[in-house]
């Protein structure tokens, strides 16, 4: 099997935010083939056509993940970053905001991840499907009901998906749980002081950067390695 992704195919679904961007530029910094995917920015996700084929794509919708994985007919990699931070800001909203996250936090980039896996398996390519979950559905944070409990069922669901994917399939199935990151989601938290209080209390050396991420991403991308079905926490230590 071969070292490196140099000529792989690998799609970025929701790939043009701040820690996709890294991810993709490290990718394509090895050679590998990519195809990102973005739901509304289309000027964001503009900056990524030197290094990938990009389209948009809606992960609810199954005639989008279609068009996206068709993107890539000799898939041997998943990566799937997009989400909602799914704020609750009036409790009255809360069904409404609840149902949302489930579609798009969990329903939509688990179901791309089993279409991914079945394409993989009908070709008999082993590969690597990395999922995005976050700190706040390892431990436990007030307010965070609708957007955590969606992401906790991402990774349950994905650990079930890695069962099904081990042996001679060989299609191998991550998660990786960002922290206080000042790239994606976290970033207006961080530059609003919310999450100075971990610094200021030692908790952790200093707040994530997009490349620990992307390294994360690389890791598990790796074609010969041999881990399957687990959660990273990719933190500094907030979650213990």
């Amino acid at each position: 099997m071969q070292e490196t992704l140099n000529g792989l195919e690998i799609v970025l679904a929701g790939g043009s935010g701040g820690l996709g961007s890294a991810t993709a530029r490290l990718l394509a910094d090895e050679g590998a083939r990519l195809v990102v995917s973005y739901h509304s920015n289309a000027a964001r996700a503009a900056q990524l056509q030197d290094c990938a084929t990009v389209l948009r794509a809606d992960l609810t919708r199954a005639e989008d993940r279609t068009r996206l994985l068709n993107a890539a007919p000799n898939l041997y990699g998943l990566v799937v970053l997009s989400g909602d931070p799914s704020r609750v800001k009036d409790p009255l909203e809360f069904d409404t905001v609840a149902r949302h996250a489930q579609e798009v936090n969990y329903l939509g980039p688990i179901q791309l991840a089993r279409e991914a896996a079945a394409r993989m398996r009908s070709a008999g390519t082993p590969g690597s499907i990395v999922l995005f979950s976050t700190m706040q559905a390892v431990s436990l944070f007030p307010g965070s009901t609708a957007y955590a409990a969606a992401k906790a069922s991402l990774q349950h669901a994905a650990r079930v998906l890695a069962k099904e994917c081990r042996g001679k399939d060989n299609i191998r199935v991550n998660v990786i749980a960002p922290g206080a990151t000042a790239a994606g989601m976290a970033e207006a938290s961080i530059a609003s002081g919310k999450y100075n209080h971990l610094i200021d209390q030692n908790l952790i050396p200093r707040f994530g950067r997009a490349i620990d991420i992307a390294r994360a991403v690389r890791f598990f991308l790796q074609p010969d390695n041999y881990i399957t079905g687990q959660v990273l926490s990719v933190d500094g230590g907030v979650t213990l």
